[in-house]
């Protein structure tokens, strides 16, 4: 008879080596960047990123301390990018778990590649950006911020327009005394009892409905931009009334190839006979051409029948990886898809207009935090009588201009025609740019009108839904300054000239948890002053946990 013990020392097994990793060094930190998927935009934004690495070196050396890069440039690739999730885990093996680490941003970065090395990361964390508009590392850098709070992993986080302020100095030394750097984020309150007004009745009563009625949101390809800060929990979601659909974009791709040429062309019609106009051209790598249209107007018409086959409430496309390579955008079918007027899409068996005098929400690049936030904003505007046209825009950069801060917010191409003036008549359709759509397709480009806005974010802190929301305008800039400002970043999205009421540039960089910003105008100020009551009210009621940002208007307890 075999013992426990004889057996135990009869049995021999080939363990792995443990896991070794460098020493951290005394007045060294790390540096990391994280890359896009695609590489034409790696290698077009590497210039950037460099200088921004020499800012930060330049400024840690000030404090006494060297910075070491983890990871050396890839001549075959043409930068230094971490340009993948593995790529990501094999250059966190060879950084002291103990270090302090921070990590760089002057592009569009996809925060899976780096969010494994950073969940597990002892030492303390910096996030760092360069603020500007052609390469503008603070949407990275916001994208990032937000997942690591959503994990809710610590970390500290920094800016700088070229490195020379102050204030991005001292903080460094800050940061490199301390491990953690704190900023003003005193314009920020919590929901307070709300007063018994028909606003907050509104919004009780709105969200008893979508409890008890619930809602269905379409995703088609969760996830593959690499925003984990975009990405809600169904439990999370499914507590609020709203439920998943999840879709493939090979079905949208297979879906448009049933619609008739005919169909699609007399969308176009639509469009031109509503005042949109396009810049065309011949060359299918470089300008929009019809092809490129008439493809897109099948995906508008595709979109609006998948989203009736499964009784969606809200849909949302993942387009800029997958399809981007199968076919043209798909922003000028999402901006359309937010509008209330826009060409009619009948059923399958032509017995029905879809969505009639309804626009369908519409989360651009399926974040779903503007998932829920547009859903949300529909009802209660759609309530009170108003335009429910909405979008989210990136936080894309900003300036000063005539004594007051105003921010620079676009989106790829997908704003709703009612956020131009003029409607389609002040929309004008470009190209989207070959380094990120290289089968082109047209955006819808303009320029945002002068009116009230209520803005707001929805995210996950500590495990739960929290949604940060205030009073704004755009405001009507020089054409001059537009057209630099424009000039400056992508000239084929349509911007937004915003102020938000009572948050400075510096208070809402420390504060946002995601690249995205969700805008919606409202009739005068008094009327957004009662939407966004009525919105938090809808919120709060639904259990998300709401925060008042800067002068969040007439919100009362």
């Amino acid at each position: 008879m075999t013992t426990t013990a004889d057996a135990t020392e009869s049995r021999s097994y080939a363990l792995p080596e443990p896991a070794r990793r460098p020493s951290a060094a005394k007045d060294e930190v790390w540096l990391i960047p994280s890359g896009d998927l695609r590489e034409s935009a790696n290698t077009e934004s590497w210039p950037a990123q460099q200088e921004l690495e020499r800012q930060v070196t330049e400024a840690f050396r000030a404090a006494g301390v060297t910075v070491r890069r983890a990871f050396d440039a890839d001549p075959a690739y043409g930068h230094g990018f971490i340009r993948s999730q593995r790529m990501g885990l094999e250059v966190f093996r060879e950084i002291p778990p103990e270090a302090p680490l921070v990590v760089a941003t002057a592009n569009w970065q996809y925060s899976h590649h780096v969010l494994a090395g950073l969940r597990t990361h002892r030492g303390p964390i910096l996030t760092v950006a360069n603020f500007a508009p052609e390469w503008p590392g603070l949407v990275g850098l916001l994208n990032l911020n937000g997942g690591l709070t959503k994990m809710g992993r610590e970390y500290s986080s920094i800016w700088t327009v070229d490195g020379t302020d102050d204030w991005f100095r001292e903080g460094i030394a800050t940061w490199t005394r301390t491990g953690t750097l704190e900023h003003d984020t005193s314009h920020v309150s919590d929901l307070p009892s709300l007063a018994d007004t028909p606003e907050k009745q509104l919004g009780t009563a709105l969200a008893e409905r979508l409890l008890a009625d619930k809602a269905i949101i379409g995703i088609f390809d969760e996830g593959c931009m690499g925003m984990y800060n975009a990405i809600i929990d169904d439990e999370l979601l499914n507590a609020l009334g709203i439920y998943k659909e999840r879709l493939s974009q090979s079905a949208l791709w297979a879906e448009m190839q049933t619609v008739p040429d005919e169909e699609a062309d007399a969308v176009g019609r639509w469009l031109t006979d509503a005042g949109m106009t396009f810049r065309l051209g011949t060359d299918e790598a470089t300008e929009l051409t019809e092809t490129q249209l008439r493809w897109q107007y099948k995906m508008y018409i595709a979109a609006m029948r998948i989203s009736d086959d499964f009784g969606l409430d809200a849909v949302g496309i993942q387009y800029q990886q997958g399809l981007k390579d199968v076919c043209p955008a798909s922003d000028l079918v999402e901006g359309i898809l937010n509008n209330v007027e826009r060409p009619e899409v009948t059923s399958r068996d032509g017995e029905r207009v879809l969505w009639e005098g309804e626009a369908l929400p519409n989360f651009n690049e399926v974040d779903e935090g503007v998932a829920v936030d547009a859903l949300i904003t529909n009802r209660v505007w759609t309530a009170m009588g108003m335009d429910p046209a909405t979008t989210l825009h990136d936080v894309r950069w900003g300036e000063e201009f005539d004594g007051q801060y105003v921010w620079v917010y676009e989106i790829s191409g997908s704003v709703p025609p009612s956020h131009l003036p003029g409607g389609y008549a002040g929309a004008e359709g470009w190209r989207q740019g070959p380094t990120f759509f290289p089968a082109g397709g047209s955006t819808i480009n303009g320029v945002s009108r002068p009116g009230e806005i209520v803005w707001s974010r929805v995210y996950i802190q500590d495990g739960a839904l929290h949604a940060d929301i205030g009073r704004g305008r755009v405001v009507e800039l020089p054409e001059e300054e537009v057209r630099r400002r424009k000039e400056s970043t992508n000239p084929e999205w349509p911007i937004a000239s915003v102020v938000l009421d009572g948050v400075s540039r510096d208070q809402f960089m420390a504060r946002h948890k995601a690249n995205h910003a969700q805008l919606v105008y409202a009739d005068s100020a008094a009327a957004a002053d009662r939407a966004l009551t009525a919105k938090a009210a809808m919120f709060d009621h639904l259990g998300v946990q709401v925060h008042l940002c800067g002068d969040a208007g007439a919100v009362q307890d």
